[in-house]
C-alpha cells in the first residue's frame, strides 16, 4: 500500500523512533548500505523510496540529511489476497497485475534517485517479481541506485521477514516484520537476468546466508 511522502526534517511531534515498531533489533553490517550512505551524506535533495512498513527511524535519518523519503509496503499488500482473482487450470493463482501495479507502483508520477528494496523480492509471489522490477526501472532517474538483499538459500523456516532500519554507520538494524514466507533464493545469474535492462550491478557478499547488490538504473 502506498505511503506518505516525507520531506526534510520532520517537525516537532512527527514520527518518533518507536512509533509503529516493536520487538528487538539485531545489528548487521551492510556493505550496500555503507556505499549508499556515502552518497546520501554527500549532498541533499535526493528522492528515496523505502520499501517496507513505515520506519520512523529511516524517515528521521533521511529527512535530517535533506532528502525526501517515500514509503511503500509491497509485501504487506501482496499478501492481503486482494489481488488474486481466481486460479488457472493448473491451480495456480491468477493475479490482477495491473491493479496491483496501479495501487502500489505508480508513485503519483514521482521519480526516485534511490530505492531501498531490502529483501522484498524474496517474499513476493512469483507473478509479481518481474512487474515490480520493471516498475522500479520506470520510476527511477537515470543513474539511480537500488539496494536489494537476497537470500542465498531457500530455507523458509530459518528466514523470517524483517524490517530494515538504517543507521548513521555502516550497519543496519533488522527487526522481525509481519509474517511472510520466503519464496525463493536467487543465484548471481538469476539476479543478473532479472536486472538485465539496468546499466550496472555491484554485489556485496556476506557470511550470513544473504548477498547484497546495488543495481544502477
Amino acid at each position: 500500500m502506498l505511503g506518505k511522502l516525507f520531506e526534510r526534517q520532520p517537525a516537532a511531534g512527527g514520527p518518533s523512533s518507536s512509533s509503529g515498531q516493536s520487538g528487538p533489533r539485531v545489528l548487521r553490517h551492510s556493505g550496500g548500505w555503507a556505499a549508499l550512505r556515502k552518497r546520501l551524506a554527500a549532498g541533499d535533495g535526493l528522492r528515496v523510496l523505502d520499501i517496507g512498513s513505515t520506519s520512523p527511524t529511516n524517515i528521521n535519518y533521511l529527512t535530517s540529511l535533506g532528502h525526501s523519503v517515500y514509503m511503500a509496503d509491497l509485501v504487506e499488500d501482496a499478501l492481503t489476497g486482494e489481488w488474486v482473482t481466481g486460479t488457472d487450470e493448473d491451480g495456480k493463482p491468477i493475479w490482477n497485475l495491473e491493479g496491483f501495479r496501479e495501487q502500489n507502483l505508480r508513485f503519483s508520477g514521482r521519480t526516485f534517485d534511490m530505492v531501498l528494496l531490502w529483501t522484498t523480492l524474496d517474499y513476493l509471489p512469483e507473478a509479481l517479481v518481474v512487474p515490480v522490477v520493471q516498475a522500479f526501472h520506470e520510476a527511477m532517474s537515470p543513474g539511480g541506485q537500488l539496494l536489494a538483499v537476497f537470500h542465498t538459500k531457500l530455507i523458509a523456516e530459518q528466514s523470517p521477514y524483517h524490517r530494515f532500519h538504517i543507521t548513521p554507520t555502516d550497519d543496519v538494524e533488522l527487526q522481525l516484520g509481519r509474517p511472510a514466507t520466503q519464496q525463493r533464493a536467487m543465484t548471481n545469474r538469476n539476479i543478473e537476468r532479472l536486472f538485465a535492462e539496468w546499466s550496472g550491478l555491484k554485489q556485496f557478499l556476506a557470511k550470513d546466508g544473504v548477498s547484497e547488490a546495488i543495481i544502477v538504473r
